[in-house]
Parts: structure tokens; sequence; C-alpha cells
């Protein structure tokens, strides 16, 4: 059941026009990923599952804080509006690739490494989770990949030509969110050591 979840929440999330939506759908996606692991009780199982919470929240948190700037100053979150913000603020737009990349798990971040061990526990318990599995970080690459390009890249609206820029603390909060992921992919034991 937590497996379908993931398809059926990852479905969701090709169909929204909503950016906060989609981000709590592709959250909601995350924790059956995090679900199943639990259910598996394996020392892998749970080591995934601890990695997947950790990661997932500072890397959601990041993306709900993103789009909470964009909404700050289009005054919308309807994706088909908010187009090709790359070319007035370039720096958030880099904030927004690394926080996608990281989202979508891929290597070297800490998320990646949650997903395998949850990925391989699932494996062990029955295999072909592994198709369920494997479609689901699919749909997440795919939605991740949608999101960043239906924000960031295309022709911007002639009603945004004018808009504040970005402030220093909008950026620190984005370190504050993505330093402690780099720095857990120095030193993954800190989280993944605790039930192996």
């Amino acid at each position: 059941l937590a497996l379908w979840g993931i398809l059926m929440t990852s479905s969701i999330c090709l169909r929204q026009t909503d950016l906060k939506a989609l981000i709590a759908y592709s959250s909601v996606s995350h924790m059956g990923l995090v679900t199943a692991a639990i259910i598996a009780q394996t020392p892998w199982g749970l080591t995934g599952a601890m990695t997947l919470m950790i990661a997932h929240g500072l890397t959601s948190s990041a993306l709900f804080a993103l789009a909470n700037t964009n909404y700050e100053r289009t005054h919308t979150r309807t994706l088909l509006l908010v187009r090709g913000l790359q070319l007035i603020f370039p720096l958030m737009s880099t904030w927004w690739l690394l926080t996608n990349l990281t989202n979508m798990a891929m290597p070297p971040t800490i998320n990646l490494l949650g997903e395998l061990f949850i990925i391989s526990t699932l494996f062990n318990w029955s295999s072909p989770t592994i198709v369920i599995t494997g479609i689901g970080t699919l749909i997440t690459a795919t939605y991740s990949l949608y999101m960043f390009l239906m924000t960031q890249r295309g022709s911007i609206s002639t009603q945004f030509r004018l808009l504040p820029p970005t402030h220093t603390r909008e950026h620190l909060t984005l370190v504050l969110h993505l330093l402690p992921l780099g720095l857990l992919i120095m030193k993954p034991a800190l989280i993944s050591g605790l039930f192996t």
C-alpha cells in the first residue's frame, strides 16, 4: 500500500498547476518510501528511513522557502504564470536547481543514500518491488525537472518585468538548508549509523 501510494502521489505531482501543492504531494510521495522501509523492520530499512526523513525534511523545507520567495514577488503560485524567473533572479535559479537535484536524489546527495538503503531493503523483501520503486524514482525525476523548468525557464510575462530583488536573508535561509545536506554527505554516519 505504501508503494502504491508513492505511484499515486507522484502521478498527482505531474498534473499539478499549483507550486506549493506540487511540493506538498512530493513530500507525501517520499514519505511513502519511508513508510515502506519502516514496515520492513530491517536495520537497513530503518537506517534508510531515518536518512531520508532528515534529508527530505531539509529539501522540502528549502523548496517551500523557494516557492515563498516566488510568491512574495509575483503573488501567484500558478506554474503557467510564473515562468522565466531565471532571467531576473539568476542566483535564486541556482538555488532552485540545487534543491531540485537534491529532491530527485542525484548523486552525491544524502537523499540518494537514504533511497538506496530503502530500495535495497524492499528488493530483499520482495524482488518485484524494484519495478514500483523504479517507476516512482522516474516519476520523481520527471516532476522535479518539470517544477524547475516551469518556474525558471521560458519567456517571462510582461507583468513580471519589474520585480523587487531577492534579499540576503532569503539566500541565508537556503544556505542553512543546503549546507547541512552537503555536510551530511561528508559524514553520513551521523544519521545512517543509528541502526546498523
